[in-house]
């Protein structure tokens, strides 16, 4: 893979992957626009490494939290940090489970530009209306269990390109009462272990092809993710605290539509595209 090439998947996962407009459906649509091979396993677990320090560092703070939080729940002590601890993992658990059991027919079944079109418009709606109905009284410490759990098994939608894990995440959150920067940090907090699971998921498929030659393209394509995901993360929260969803949703729709018109007037999802030769 040319050097120019990693970089701009690099960036473009780094920058999508915790904005609520699919970082899936971006490297999907940036490998078919571009006409390019598919990147290869060790960059895809380089760039989730890059993305996964670039949260872990945000919110290095939520992370001790939760891990006294954890030591708590050891000796039978409760409190807010053991709340989020356990709300992290509930959260978590139906993606586990449905990921593992189906994550190769989802990788192979629903990367059609198609879907991915009809998806960021679909979810992009959903966002708007939840951003628009949802109360803004709740802190991450006020989720409950089952509210936890509900955020959840939204979040085994994003296996789907272009619904963004994020984006349902926030939704969900939304929905349930959170605040527009709460609702981001709890999906944010979700995609530590999400990450780190794919990344794993991933790494056992290199370990099992006997690929384990680790160059410098894939330290490079980690630290680009890593800057780019940290910059996207603090800008999104900083937004947040004082505004809406509202250009994210813009987005979705713009790009949405424009994928549609591509795909049914030129033929994009079979292949077509200005870029290739």
């Amino acid at each position: 893979m040319a050097l120019y090439q990693m970089l701009i998947l690099a960036i473009v996962q780094g920058l999508t992957e915790f904005l609520p407009i699919s970082s899936s459906g971006h490297l999907v649509l940036t490998g078919k626009v571009m006409c390019w091979q598919d990147q290869g396993l060790a960059i895809d677990v380089a760039v989730h490494v890059g993305t996964l320090f670039a949260v872990a560092l945000y919110f290095w703070r939520d992370i001790w939290m939760m891990m006294i939080g954890f030591g708590r729940l050891v000796t039978g002590r409760g409190g807010p940090q053991t709340k989020v601890l356990i709300s992290v993992v509930v959260g978590t658990i139906p993606v586990v489970i449905v990921g593992f059991l189906a994550k190769d027919y989802v990788a192979m079944a629903f990367r059609d530009v198609e879907i991915i079109a009809w998806t960021t418009i679909g979810f992009g709606i959903l966002l708007w209306v939840a951003d628009r109905v949802g109360m803004t009284v709740w802190r991450v410490e006020h989720l409950g269990v089952a509210s936890a759990l509900m955020i959840g098994v939204s979040q085994v939608l994003a296996l789907v390109p272009g619904t963004s894990r994020s984006g349902i995440t926030m939704t969900s959150a939304r929905l349930l009462g959170l605040e527009r920067s709460e609702a981001a940090r709890f999906s944010m907090l979700l995609s530590i272990p999400t990450i780190m699971g794919a990344g794993l998921l991933t790494g056992l498929d290199i370990y099992e092809q006997g690929n384990l030659n680790l160059g410098a393209d894939v330290v490079l394509a980690a630290g680009m993710s890593f800057v780019a995901g940290l910059i996207a993360i603090a800008l999104m929260m900083r937004w947040l605290r004082h505004a809406g969803f509202g250009p994210f949703v813009i987005y979705r729709l713009l790009l949405g539509a424009f994928l549609l018109y591509w795909v049914y007037g030129y033929g994009l999802s079979e292949g077509t595209s200005p870029f290739c030769g």
